[in-house]
């Protein structure tokens, strides 16, 4: 029996093809804490059918909208989890078992991701296995406020997990190039917002380096097409946010 109760917390936007495998494998949570973007399908729907608790609120950067989610939440300790991420039994039984001590020895845990790339499970390089700080105490953690690549800042010890959970991160083309314009146009944002330059020389060469990086030294030439495709992402993402920080500071001087 778990001695200190858990909110499952995740944010959503147009969801409805990701979220029942999500919500399935939170059940034994206390309670489900959904911030939605308001969703134009079926999203919320099936969150209610869960038994989730739903909020709302405008998107305007991942860390805020994380920030309020936390908020929301009824209990301490919060199981951050995203809409297209799905925890295994065997993870879901050590966290239960943790849990069910009288006292915890740490205050965050790190959880063990597993990358699934267009239907493929990556077993080579560091997206085989990648630890991600998701549960933690929100007395004494929360998520940074970046507009993306947001993540829980805690400075004191931290637990492991030993189990994993699946990330499966797009399925089609047409959600890399979706996910890749967002992302990019999030982070030109931040990084107008802090007056950051473009040097159009060490531009030049970001797509190679970054491709060479993602593919050969991290590993992803052995994760086949798939593996090619991530790396050909990453490079495109390195250089496409800078190409939009670029516009930005253009139409800021016009």
């Amino acid at each position: 029996m778990q001695k200190h109760q858990i909110s499952a917390a995740l944010i959503t936007f147009n969801e409805e093809s990701n979220i029942a495998r999500t919500l399935e494998k939170l059940s034994w949570c206390d309670e489900i804490v959904i911030v939605d973007s308001y969703s134009t399908d079926s999203t919320v729907d099936i969150g209610k059918e869960y038994g989730a608790k739903v909020f709302f609120k405008k998107f305007e950067g991942y860390g805020e909208q994380k920030r309020f989610l936390v908020e929301q939440c009824r209990n301490h300790w919060i199981l951050s989890i995203d809409a297209d991420e799905v925890l295994t039994d065997s993870l879901i039984n050590e966290i239960k078992h943790e849990f069910s001590k009288e006292t915890l020895p740490y205050k965050a845990y790190y959880l063990n991701r597993k990358h699934v790339y267009l239907g493929k499970v990556f077993k080579y390089g560091y997206l085989k296995n990648t630890p991600v700080l998701r549960l933690f105490n929100k007395n004494y953690a929360n998520f940074s406020n970046k507009k993306v690549h947001e993540t829980v800042v805690y400075k004191g010890k931290k637990g492991r997990f030993k189990n994993i959970f699946f990330h499966y991160t797009v399925d089609t083309v047409e959600q890399i190039n979706y996910k890749k314009n967002r992302y990019a146009t999030l982070v030109s944002e931040e990084y107008f917002n802090k007056n950051k330059k473009v040097n159009l020389l060490l531009l030049l060469f970001k797509y190679p380096l970054a491709f060479f990086k993602e593919y050969f030294i991290r590993g992803n030439i052995l994760n086949g097409y798939e593996g090619y495709v991530w790396s050909t992402y990453i490079a495109e993402y390195s250089v496409l946010k800078y190409l939009k920080l670029r516009e930005r500071n253009k139409k800021a001087k016009s």
